[in-house]
């Protein structure tokens, strides 16, 4: 199936066409090959918090806010959320030891495709559960002309993060269109999830350690192994 066909299926589904007119986009394993680096911060913290983990089943939780992430763990070993105190603290520390761990390279192939897509006259926009300062401040580096702050969703923006709907609704709302009118492309499950609650077409790349079959599991519309191949297939639109 490529992309065109699965634009069909969604069309059919739906009972409305798909107008590309937006591409609503992730960071972390999308533009960033980050996700080793927040696996390894968020293991390393939540350990010498006494909880027992391990890095691999970070990447089931990616796109949730850190508060999130940090009470699903304290509910698990402790029996109880996460003070506000705690949170800020932990959080600090996980976002100290993700730099620790060196700079987060660029995903190979992201620029050509965003730039190829914002070429078109499609706006551009960044919907992420992270905040991670160091990320989010590189943007307008590696991604020159791509993002503004006015066309950013973050975890500073959202109450209720993936999977909920809310922050790709939001982003809907700052690329202003409808959910027909955009294209989502994520990299996790419960970015998959928040987007197809949202009602907007997904495609998601499997740039991480999980089986595609858990990505079309949470609701994607059409996976790709890697960013150059998404971008080699949204020519197809244009």
């Amino acid at each position: 199936m490529d992309i065109l066909e699965a634009i069909e299926i969604y069309n059919k589904n739906r009972g409305i066409k798909l107008c590309f007119k937006a591409l609503l986009s992730d960071m972390d394993g999308v533009l960033y090959n980050s996700m080793p680096f927040h696996a390894k911060a968020w293991a390393e913290t939540m350990q010498a918090e006494g909880i027992n983990c391990s890095p691999l089943e970070f990447y089931a939780h990616e796109g949730r806010t850190g508060r999130g992430t940090i009470n699903i763990y304290f509910s698990r070993e402790k029996g109880r959320e996460a003070t506000e105190d705690e949170v800020q603290r932990i959080y600090a520390e996980k976002a100290r030891r993700f730099v620790e761990c060196g700079e987060a390279k660029p995903m190979s192939g992201a620029q050509n495709a965003l730039q190829l897509i914002k070429g078109h006259g499609i706006t551009t926009v960044l919907v992420t559960g992270s905040g991670q300062k160091s990320l989010l401040e590189k943007l307008s580096l590696d991604y020159p002309g791509i993002f503004t702050p006015e066309t950013m969703v973050t975890a500073f923006d959202v109450t209720k993060g993936k999977p909920h709907p809310e922050p790709y609704l939001m982003g809907l709302k700052k690329a202003d269109v409808a959910p027909h009118e955009a294209i989502v492309l994520e990299n996790a499950p419960l970015g998959v999830e928040s987007a197809v609650a949202a009602g907007v077409f997904t495609i998601a790349v499997n740039t991480g350690p999980l089986d595609e079959k858990v990505l079309y599991d949470a609701g994607a519309n059409i996976v790709y192994p890697n960013l150059t191949s998404f971008s080699n297939e949204i020519k197809k639109l244009f």
